[in-house]
Parts: structure tokens; C-alpha cells; sequence
């Protein structure tokens, strides 16, 4: 049986619950709390029944075996969560990512008591994230001066520079190719260069909301720690799950054209080989940037024209470049077109004549595609080399992406069964691939039905 003890406080009337559960192995009476608080417009008698059934769910939760905990918050079992996560071998990327997010979560929910924790706070949360002008990164700069000159003036490196302003290389290169960076890291280039920061750079403020992708992971991560408080029967149900997320409305995946493709793979002829390959991989086999920059000679056989795709390159800022598996653990063995094996063979000479003409300085990988010294390329590099790739050649914008739908695009309109598509981009069920290429497909569906019917409904008649 549930006891209630009323205290009048100054900043007004609260009551404290207290349900008796058994003995613990001392013999000593184990007691769960809570502290219920009644409505302001709440009557004398209205309170009264109200904490009589605060009192009676609570007792019921014990029951069932609740091990409802008042003084935890939201953020101390979240880090419980996250170090679960971590040694239980959940991806490092994954969990790095949630401990970004847990920037912004914390203030805005942390305090609140996991026990407390309810579908209106996180409806409120999700809110005040798509507001303007919550973004941590609003404020950007441009750099107004040629970087690259003040550096090679100044007999700098692009490496050196980003470690006396203690910023990724990746950063400095973008400020010098003139690409908008975070106020924060352009004022620390500019310190480093000693330099007043308007001088060197162009401020503006971004002020547009959120993306819903964005909002969506915050509520994925809620919802990942609120199901682990659920399965350890520290809260009565997931208040995610009850939550109103904004709705993500599906784009139309974007795919080059045959021309399109024509016209990137001529251009591909006068640029470096080992860029004219990375970009050939992904067109002929579909698969993810990470995949085709993690992929390595002994993955390769000539014999059968095939390769063996089990890992991606990755980067964070924690770990920096590191070999991880692909996006869904799926290993896959994909054939390869006769042209794609001559270009690899013509490469893999070049590959061997780098090697030797570094000698000492050559770290042995393995790893196809790599820099002078045989360390793996930044997994970035390749989307700054596409930028650059389709200014040179007056080309649309290219994003390794769209090779994967374009490769998608073409087994279906070429009548592939799914399940083949499905395993040629390593997707792990049927299921995605039918969400993700959903138009495509009823569109060929479509093409099919018309074909039946010209067929065998409109033949011309002699």
C-alpha cells in the first residue's frame, strides 16, 4: 500500500509518495519515492483524488516491476546509453554523431528527470529546434583575400597552417578554395596569420531553420535512450514513441542521363587516372564513396574480374581516417566490366612506380587509391575534386551519390528483379530499396503494362 505525505512548501503544495516493495538481501525494507505536484487551479478535493491515483499508478508501476528512479535525468542515463552503445560495438560513427547532438539536447531537456520525461517536452523541443536562428553554425565567413597567395608569401603549407590554428586540414583547404567556413575556425586562421579578421574574411549569418533530417535524428536519439529505459524498466513507456516528429517528405532521388554519363566519362579521359578511376568505380558498380576509397588490392581478382567490398573508408574528428564496415555490415562480390579491369590494370603500374619513387617514405596499406606517401586519401577529398572536376569541364553539379541512383536506375529500367539491385548496392533488406526507388519502379511498371497491352490488345490488323 501506497503512503502520502502532504508538504506545504514555500513555493507551494507537493506530495511525496512512498510504496514499500519487500526486503533486500539485509532485510531491510526497499521503499521507492516520488514527489507529485498538483495543478494551480486544482480545488482541495480535485488534488485529493488526483494524488489518490498518482499514488495508486505508482504502486502499480512498482508492481510491475518499475524501478522508477526520481533523481536520474535525461542526460545522466543518456551518457549511460552512449557508453553502452561503445562497448557493446556500435559503429564509432554512429556514436559519435549522437554525442553531437547531445550539444544542443542537453540544455534544452537534460535536466528533466527521466521518470518525468513526457510527449508534450519533446513536441515543445522539436519546436524551438525548427525555429530561425538556432543554428550553433549561423555565422559564416568567406575569406575576401587569396588565401593561397598570403600562404605561399608567407611559406606556409596548408597542414602547417591548420596546426598553428588548431583547426582540421580539411577546414584550411576549404578557406583557401574560398568555400564559407564557420566563423569560429576563420578567426582562428586569422589569428594565426596575425591578421585583423575583417581583413581577411566576409562574415554573414545564417538564419534558416533546421533541416527536418536534422530535427528527425535528435528524435531518433531520444528515442534510442528512451527504448533502453524502457527495457530496463526504468520508465513506463517511450515517450518518442508518442511524440509528433515533423514528417520527412521523401525527394526524388536525383540521376545523370545517359548523355550525362557520356559526357562525365569523356571528360574523365584528361584527368588524372587515379580520379578517372575512383569516378569509373562508381559508375559501373554503384557503390558508396566510402566503399570505393576503402577498397584494397587484395580485394581485387583479376582471374574471375571481380572485387570483394566488406569495408568503407571513414573519417570523424575523434578517430580522423579509419577503415570501417560498410553503411549496413553488408559484404557483397561484384563483377567488373571488362574496360574497368584495364583501367585498373593500367593504374596498378602507376601505382607500383609511385611506391618506388618514395622508397622509405611509402606506408604499405594496401589501399588502392592513395596519397604520395601510400597513406588513403581524406574520404572529403573526393567531393572537393568532383567541385573542381565539373568547373573544369563545364559540367552540372556532380555528388558521388547520384552514380549510385544512376546505377539503380538503370537495372530497373532495364527490367532487373529488385532483389538483384538490392544486392548490387549492398542494401540490407528488399524492402529499402523498393521505398527508396519506389517511383522508378512503378514508373517501368507502368512501361511493362503499356507493352502487354500493345502487344496483345493493339495489334494492327493486315
Amino acid at each position: 500500500m501506497a503512503s502520502i505525505q502532504r508538504i506545504d512548501g514555500k513555493t507551494g503544495v507537493s506530495f511525496k509518495i512512498t510504496v514499500t516493495n519487500g526486503v533486500d538481501i539485509t532485510g531491510k525494507q526497499v521503499r521507492h519515492f516520488r514527489t507529485w505536484r498538483p495543478e494551480h487551479s486544482m480545488t482541495e478535493r480535485q488534488m485529493q483524488k488526483a494524488v489518490q491515483k498518482a499514488a495508486l499508478d505508482f504502486e502499480r508501476e512498482i508492481e510491475q516491476g518499475y524501478a522508477v528512479d526520481e533523481r536520474q535525468t535525461f542526460a545522466q542515463y543518456a551518457e549511460y546509453v552512449l557508453s553502452l552503445k561503445e562497448r557493446t560495438g556500435t559503429k564509432h560513427k554512429t556514436v559519435y554523431e549522437y554525442r553531437r547532438l547531445t550539444e544542443r539536447l542537453y540544455p534544452a531537456i537534460g535536466h528533466i528527470k527521466l521518470s518525468d520525461l513526457r510527449p508534450q517536452h519533446l513536441n515543445s523541443l522539436y519546436k524551438s529546434l525548427s525555429a530561425t536562428g538556432v543554428r550553433k553554425d549561423g555565422q559564416k565567413a568567406t575569406s575576401k583575400i587569396n588565401l593561397q597567395e598570403e600562404m605561399k608569401h608567407r611559406n606556409l603549407s596548408r597542414a602547417k597552417l591548420a596546426a598553428m590554428a588548431g583547426i582540421s586540414s580539411s577546414t584550411a583547404s576549404a578557406a583557401c578554395r574560398g568555400c564559407s567556413i564557420t566563423r569560429c575556425k576563420a578567426e582562428k586562421i586569422a589569428e594565426a596569420l596575425k591578421l585583423p579578421f575583417a581583413k581577411v574574411f566576409t562574415s554573414t549569418q545564417n538564419d534558416t531553420p533546421l533541416s527536418t533530417s536534422t530535427l528527425l535524428a535528435y528524435h531518433r536519439f531520444i528515442h534510442t535512450v528512451l527504448d533502453q529505459a524502457e527495457k530496463e524498466m526504468l520508465v513506463p513507456y517511450n515517450a518518442a514513441a508518442k511524440a509528433t516528429p515533423p514528417k520527412l517528405q521523401r525527394k526524388e532521388v536525383n540521376y545523370f542521363q545517359p548523355e550525362q554519363v557520356s559526357a562525365i566519362l569523356n571528360a574523365l579521359k584528361s584527368e588524372p587516372l587515379k580520379w578517372h578511376l575512383i569516378v569509373h568505380l562508381l559508375i559501373v558498380t554503384g557503390c558508396r564513396r566510402g566503399e570505393i576509397l576503402g577498397l584494397k588490392w587484395s580485394k581485387v581478382d583479376f582471374t574471375t574480374d571481380r572485387i570483394r567490398v566488406d569495408t568503407a573508408l571513414l573519417y570523424s574528428k575523434v578517430k580522423g581516417i579509419y577503415e570501417g564496415p560498410t553503411k549496413t555490415g553488408n559484404v557483397r562480390s561484384l563483377g567488373l566490366p571488362s574496360e574497368t579491369i584495364e583501367l585498373l590494370k593500367e593504374y596498378r603500374k602507376q601505382y607500383f612506380e609511385l611506391k618506388l619513387l618514395n622508397g622509405d617514405r611509402w606506408n604499405d596499406t594496401d589501399y588502392i587509391f592513395v596519397r604520395d606517401d601510400g597513406n588513403p586519401v581524406h574520404p572529403d577529398s573526393l567531393a572537393h575534386w568532383l567541385r573542381g572536376f565539373s568547373k573544369r569541364h563545364s559540367l552540372p553539379h556532380i555528388n558521388a551519390h547520384a552514380f549510385r541512383h544512376t546505377v539503380a536506375s538503370v537495372l530497373i529500367a532495364n527490367g532487373t528483379d529488385v532483389v538483384t539491385v538490392s544486392k548490387q548496392l549492398g542494401h540490407l533488406d528488399v524492402s529499402t530499396t523498393e521505398n527508396y526507388y519506389a517511383h522508378i519502379i512503378e514508373e517501368h511498371k507502368q512501361k511493362a503494362t503499356e507493352c502487354i497491352a500493345d502487344t496483345l490488345l493493339r495489334q494492327k490488323r493486315a
